[in-house]
């Protein structure tokens, strides 16, 4: 059974940073491409930004400039910075755990993590 844990959520201000932390364990973190994503209420979820296997990121053209994905190798962990939040960033932030070309909706997902952002 694939674990996807996610962690770092929380509240904070407009303008403020968040850093959200997905550890899924070595196997998958080595070999499957990780992705976060979010769901905000009464919307469909969206891809956040993502890290292949070999390290490359991707990032939907909306969310580059203020969210980075990285991935820590020692602690087998896929980490997202997220900088300059607004209140419509406000959502559940998943992460998911994909076989490399596989559809994300068969993918190993997270239980998710809230991110608020309110004055």
């Amino acid at each position: 059974q694939v674990q996807v844990v996610e962690s770092g959520g929380g509240s904070v201000q407009p303008g403020g940073s968040l850093r959200l932390s997905c550890a899924a364990g070595e196997s998958i973190f080595s070999t499957y491409t990780l992705t976060w994503h979010r769901q905000a209420p009464g919307k469909l979820r969206t891809l956040v930004a993502g890290i292949l296997p070999g390290g490359s990121t991707f990032y939907p053209d909306s969310k580059k400039g203020r969210f980075t994905i990285s991935r820590d190798n020692a602690k087998s962990t896929v980490d997202l910075q997220m900088d300059g939040l607004r209140p419509e960033d406000t959502a559940v932030y998943y992460c998911c755990a994909t076989r490399p070309l596989d559809d994300y909706n068969n993918g190993y997902w997270g239980q998710g993590t809230q991110v608020t952002v309110s004055a």
